[in-house]
């Protein structure tokens, strides 16, 4: 017997909410004869995502879906183009069935170049070089080998995995600290406490941030952590802006205990003009942009489609979140 044409009212409803009515992603070609797409800002997500079964927050900053919460029914599984999911994950939402996904592993290497860059800038003076350039001032200086440097990667998952990868292809000291103390860890080696980095933070040159942003991590990174670092050393957070207490990492910058910090995110986004941030001495600031390397957006709709196929084919979902912890189960 002759099967009848497929409908589009057949279909599963697929609402994709993107930071305009018409930010349609890329590559979605092989999911438009298996799903009605419907494309949406914020102003009309609640219209769009009754009946949608999935949910693909392409702007991935967006933190609507609990404001329209009261009308997804039918919602079954939510995609964020991101590795954070901490504007995400609202009560109502860890407490559904609903299934979370993230966009784990497409940042991790662009992310570890940029942590490395930064090490690289702040132990080659690189900054003070380009102001000296601009101010036409000839100064010879010395500068720091990473050789043998040592660096303490907060976080064990994916992001501080492949940042501590290649810090040690340059030849540096690493260690990490994550939720459970190791000694065996393949890509950490020691891993200590984060809950205890007072005691661990005073070995390393370089503290590098790669925590998600949950209850555990936020306000992390305080007086009390920036007091025991080694004199000099530098910080970089390249992690979420609310793990670190911007008033005490300003306090140790501009008293000098700190020799320089790298920031890519801040508590309030874009940095406000008026933030003590901007001025203080030996910081860099970077508008957010360490994972976003040329291509990315097509590698976020890519990964979101292969997901998608697998979601229609009831196969397993990549990259799951377990919404309690806030993140993608990991080693860490």
């Amino acid at each position: 017997m002759t099967q009848p044409p497929v409908r589009d009212a057949d279909l599963p409803v697929l609402a994709v909410l993107g930071r305009h009515a018409d930010d349609l992603p890329p590559h979605l070609g092989p999911l438009e004869d298996r799903v009605q797409i419907r494309v949406t800002d914020e102003a009309g997500l609640a219209e769009a995502v009754q009946g949608a079964r999935a949910l693909f927050l392409w702007d991935f900053f967006s933190s609507s879906l609990e404001q329209v919460w009261e009308h997804c029914e039918d919602l079954e599984w939510v995609h964020v183009a991101a590795a954070g999911v901490d504007k995400l994950l609202f009560p109502a939402l860890r407490d559904s069935p609903v299934v979370v996904t993230n966009a784990r592993g497409t940042f991790d290497r662009p992310i570890a170049e940029f942590v490395l860059g930064a090490v690289l800038a702040r132990a080659k003076r690189l900054h003070e070089s380009a102001e000296l350039q601009r101010q036409h001032i000839w100064e010879h200086r010395e500068t720091a080998s990473v050789q043998g440097a040592t660096a303490l990667v907060v976080g064990t998952g994916a992001i501080a995995r492949e940042i501590a990868r290649l810090l040690r292809a340059v030849g540096m000291q690493v260690r990490g600290a994550g939720r459970r103390e190791r000694e065996d860890d393949p890509d950490l080696g020691t891993v200590v406490s984060s809950a205890h980095l007072p005691e661990h933070v005073g070995w390393a040159d370089h503290v590098i941030n790669a925590t998600p942003l949950t209850e555990q991590t936020r306000g992390l990174f305080d007086a009390s952590v920036f007091d025991a670092m080694a004199p000099g050393a530098h910080f970089v957070n390249i992690g979420r802006g609310e793990s670190v207490v911007e008033a005490d990492l300003v306090a140790a910058l501009e008293g000098r205990h700190l020799g320089g910090a790298s920031l890519d995110v801040f508590v309030t986004e874009p940095l406000p003009p008026q933030s003590p941030l901007w001025d203080c001495p030996g910081l860099v600031i970077s508008a957010h942009l360490s994972g976003d390397v040329v291509g990315w957006r097509d590698t976020l709709a890519r990964q979101f489609v292969d997901n998608a196929l697998r979601w229609l084919d009831g196969a397993d979902l990549h990259n799951v979140v377990d919404k309690e912890l806030g993140y993608v189960r990991s080693a860490g």
